[in-house]
């Protein structure tokens, strides 16, 4: 459910209306049923809020119009609406952390996340930067990154969470291969036979020879995608991130490596917030995500825009074991 004082809970009740989310999953909502009988006020929702045990899982019978949420029963129904919370971020954390056991468990297929605050996540005691951090530490994954899908555009980040200066100290030629190995073995498992990758460089036109920076590509970049290349890893960089992109959009690439966090964000979030998806590769269990955040400034007015969740839980329905 994410945090509980955000958009969360009013974008998976507008998501779940649609009878489509039922025709592909048997949709269960991991959070505090209270707090989605409250946010059925938000969105004029008729839909019918069924609080469920773990143990009462297999009884379910999923049908469009009722909401089954695993009720984890930890807010008050009366928490504040769009503010920073420690009990909100707390609570985020072992929604994530239930769903990520009953996935290792096999007991879920797949985990669709809605937005959390990193800020309240922290003041609730888990110092984690995101998500994508949770779950790779709870699953024991070192081998991770956060890819972004959007309508004709796929990114790959080599890193994510930190300030720009310590994002160059990050990266080196074996993250970046490694980085290039889950983008080729992502979109292989996804029936692309022979992935074409293209890799951003850091500086302004990829250095330029030399021109702009200190050789920070020919020193962090180059040797790990020519590593990846004799591997037979169809992967060409590191090329000008402002025309990259462009070209990727346009068909010449299937997939993106962005060198830090603005730099593959961005281009994303402009072809639309409503159509972006996150999802973590690397790791042994299926994840997807929203790709905005909390919207505090517009939690409990029932106009958050449901479009990227539903677009996040037809990828994970799309990614989840199929035996």
């Amino acid at each position: 459910m994410g945090d509980a004082a955000g958009v969360g809970p009013e974008i998976i009740l507008k998501s779940l209306a649609n009878a489509e989310m039922y025709e592909i999953s048997n949709p269960l909502v991991i959070g505090d049923s209270k707090i989605l009988e409250r946010a059925k006020s938000f969105v004029n929702s008729k839909l019918s809020i069924k609080p469920v045990k773990a143990e009462q899982l297999n009884e379910i019978s999923y049908k469009h119009g009722v909401v089954h949420c695993l009720d984890l029963n930890l807010l008050p129904a009366d928490l504040p609406i769009g503010q920073v919370s420690p009990e909100a971020g707390h609570a985020a954390f072992e929604y994530l952390a239930a769903a990520i056991n009953m996935a290792k468990e096999k007991r879920i297929d797949a985990i669709c996340t809605a937005p959390l605050n990193k800020e309240a996540l922290q003041k609730g005691g888990h110092m984690y930067p995101g998500h994508t951090e949770i779950l790779a530490d709870l699953t024991n994954t070192k081998d991770y990154s956060m890819m972004l899908s959007a309508p004709n555009l796929r990114v790959i980040h080599v890193t994510t969470h930190v300030g720009i200066i310590d994002a160059v100290k990050m990266i080196n030629p074996e993250r970046v291969y490694h980085v290039l190995k889950l983008a080729h073995n992502t979109l292989q498992k996804a029936g692309i036979e022979s992935p074409k990758i293209a890799v951003c460089g850091i500086n302004p036109h990829a250095g330029e020879n030399g021109l702009f920076g200190y050789g920070e590509e020919e020193e962090k970049v180059v040797p790990g995608v020519e590593k990846a290349q004799a591997e037979g890893i169809n992967a060409i960089g590191p090329l000008p991130a402002d025309t990259l992109f462009f070209r990727a959009v346009r068909g010449d690439f299937d997939i993106v490596v962005a060198m830090y966090h603005d730099q593959g964000h961005g281009p994303v979030k402009v072809l639309g917030l409503d159509a972006g998806v996150n999802i973590t590769v690397g790791l042994p269990i299926i994840r997807t995500s929203v790709d905005h955040g909390t919207a505090f400034d517009i939690a409990g007015k029932g106009i958050a825009d449901e479009k990227s969740l539903m677009e996040a839980m037809r990828q994970a329905v799309e990614l989840a074991p199929k035996n």
